[in-house]
């Protein structure tokens, strides 16, 4: 082999070589990117709003987060509230995605919204914990109440405030956003039972679990119907129901009216009478079993323990489910439920202008 042939000959080996271990070396890359590219220690939650009702800041996250260290104590939660808005859920949630978070707890402000973006998250290996609202999507697991219960306690509640007046009585309901499948599913809960219990629904709107708007529809609602053409509201939650109360207080209307989530303001209406009832739904095991789901499937383990039902979705069917039972609180029980399971203490419930009122009542 002459000079010329060998060096062509060494060229060839070298270029070889060089494109071996090239590729060697973005085989290794790929395997370490592979390996990194999800961040195993951490859990999204993306909570919908903190303006018509207080739960989720005062309980629904300490809850989560407090479960969660106690699963896994070296993961963290990572925390968003959309404050209202369906557009600035879907930015913190790609937050999320793009920061590699592999497990997320949705609680979504528009559920109807999700499926596209529950469905990119789960092509890219991403866990979706549909919370307290069923998402459209994909979703791996689902943990809330039984929501059409939620309603029919609701309607009953209403029915039994009512009492002998029921079979005569008008009623305004005033009933959640409808881009919200628990709010459809509250309203047909409650019309399954007030349907035939009471002489008719006269005015039904959408207070889009807005105090502000549910006002409006109830101010509306008295100057169609005048003072005396109703003589009880729904409200799907507490947070319209005290918007609801104060309207009626200003025209001098005086009927049962009730809503739901248990939060303080609501059992300190209850308990002056200012309001009928509340709807309990125990923040505690829910956020557990939420919780739970997410730690479990951030670890690879099976979630059949905790979801041990199914439900199915606009989307989807057999979505793994974990649903709990809501309970009605009124004033004759306030000691039984919410204090009793230590959500709040007698002396949160009646501070001054409470006081007397929770002495007549029995509360400690």
């Amino acid at each position: 082999m002459n000079a010329l042939m060998r060096r062509a000959a060494i060229g060839t080996v070298a270029v070889s070589m060089a494109l071996t271990m090239a590729a060697c070396g973005k085989a290794g890359d790929d395997k370490k990117d592979a390996k990194g590219s999800g961040d195993t220690k951490s859990i999204g939650l993306l909570l919908p709003e903190n303006a018509s009702s207080v739960r989720y800041e005062s309980f629904d996250k300490p809850f989560i987060e407090a479960k969660v260290k106690a699963l896994c104590g070296d993961c963290t939660v990572k925390y968003s509230n959309a404050e209202g808005s369906a557009a600035k859920q879907k930015q913190q949630f790609d937050t999320l995605i793009a920061q590699g978070v592999k497990v997320i707890i949705l609680d979504a402000f528009d559920a109807k919204s999700t499926q596209a973006w529950v469905k990119e998250a789960a092509d890219k290996g991403v866990k979706v914990i549909a919370y307290d609202r069923l998402a459209t999507g994909p979703v791996s697991a689902y943990v809330s109440f039984d929501n059409e219960k939620v309603g029919e306690l609701q309607g009953q509640a209403l029915v039994d405030a009512l009492g002998a007046k029921a079979a005569d009585a008008n009623i305004v309901m005033i009933n959640g956003d409808d881009a919200d499948p628990n709010a459809g599913k509250f309203k047909s809960g409650a019309h399954k039972v007030l349907d035939g219990k009471v002489k008719k629904v006269v005015y039904e709107q959408s207070g889009e679990w807005k105090p502000t708007v549910a006002g409006q529809k109830m101010g509306a609602a008295i100057t169609q119907l005048g003072k005396d053409g109703f003589q009880a509201v729904y409200s799907a939650n507490d947070g319209m129901a005290a918007a609801i109360i104060t309207q009626l207080k200003s025209q001098g209307v005086n009927v049962p009216v009730g809503g739901q989530d248990a939060g303080l303001d609501a059992i300190q209406r209850i308990v002056t009478g200012d309001q009928s009832y509340t709807i309990y739904k125990a923040y505690k095991p829910l956020a557990d079993a939420a919780a739970e789901l997410a730690v479990n499937l951030l670890q690879g383990k099976d979630i059949k323990s905790v979801a041990s039902s199914t439900i199915d979705s606009d989307t989807d069917k057999a979505i793994p489910a974990k649903l709990l039972e809501p309970k009605v609180v009124t004033k004759a029980n306030i000691n039984d439920t919410v204090i009793a399971d230590g959500l709040y203490k007698a002396a949160d419930i009646c501070t001054g202008d409470y006081a007397a009122a929770c002495a007549a009542a029995g509360l400690k």
